[in-house]
């Protein structure tokens, strides 16, 4: 067992944490998980499921059928509800990947809200919502954004959102399971409601690492890697020094760390410890382990 995964362990029973499950990958390694609570191995991993669009989205403009400069009703002109607000005609991808819209925080969140409130057409409820005239898009994180994106990438893709990125993404990261939660038509949420091991979530984070190749297989373009990181698609820095990542409600977890060429993550029901978490995974050094951070 690796000394980080001992030391993140000791730091979470220490903090009082709800962590069930934290793994490692180092290298071409194979990931290495540590349970810590016994709890079902195949979580909600919240947020983290953006990450995984972007991904998608990722995988669409490297083969040229999709561009980040295009508008979202150019993408669904054949699926424009009646009375589309007239701000989304100027809504790119590039807009939506980085949560530029004119909607209110929280909109379309069915983590925190009845999802029926939304009624049966998500699509709908999204683009008719009545936006003032006079609001400029500006930063506000919703997950109407990546459901946006989820159908945006099963208009090009041809399938929904999680059956392409099983065919090109979770078959070939030799990924054991993953599920996604639909809207009330059967669209991938995009945003929220992947169900997915740790194992796996690592997996992605190495993609990046390793600039798009997959145990020696490109899987994305470094063109594409290198975007992810300079616009801010997701995959932000987080803790200190080099680190980014994505987290998710509850305190879930993906970290990146070029320097110590390591990929983390962890699965909990949890929120007061995760900074600490996140800083320690981010400053730990096999060498010499960082000091208690209580």
């Amino acid at each position: 067992m690796s000394g980080f995964l001992d030391a993140f362990a000791a730091l979470a029973q220490r903090s009082g944490g709800n962590v069930f499950c934290v793994g490692e990958m180092r290298g071409d390694c194979v990931p290495q998980l540590k349970t810590l609570k016994v709890n079902n191995p195949c979580q909600d991993v919240y947020s983290v499921a953006k990450a995984f669009t972007v991904t998608a989205v990722g995988l669409l403009v490297d083969r040229g059928l999709l561009s980040v400069q295009e508008t979202i009703t150019d993408v669904l002109k054949d699926q424009l509800p009646a009375d589309c607000a007239p701000v989304w005609y100027s809504t790119t991808l590039d807009m939506l990947l980085r949560h530029q819209v004119a909607l209110p925080e929280g909109f379309l969140d069915i983590d925190g809200w009845d999802a029926n409130e939304f009624g049966e057409d998500y699509l709908a409820y999204t683009l008719q919502y009545p936006i003032p005239a006079d609001m400029a898009p500006r930063y506000c994180y919703t997950d109407a954004a990546f459901y946006l994106l989820s159908r945006a990438v099963e208009a090009r893709a041809g399938v929904p959102l999680d059956t392409f990125l099983w065919k090109e993404l979770f078959f070939p990261l030799d990924c054991r399971e993953a599920a996604w939660s639909r809207c009330p038509q059967g669209h991938a949420m995009g945003a929220t409601g992947l169900y997915i091991r740790v194992e796996d979530m690592l997996k992605l984070g190495r993609l990046y690492l390793d600039g798009g190749v997959w145990q020696g297989r490109r899987i994305l373009s470094q063109q594409w890697v290198e975007t992810v990181r300079s616009r801010g698609y997701e995959l932000n820095p987080v803790g200190v020094g080099d680190a980014f990542g994505k987290g998710g409600m509850r305190g879930q977890m993906l970290i990146i760390i070029p320097q110590q060429d390591r990929v983390a993550a962890w699965q909990s029901c949890e929120d007061t410890c995760s900074a600490d978490y996140v800083r320690f995974a981010a400053q730990y050094r096999d060498e010499a382990p960082t000091e208690d951070l209580h």
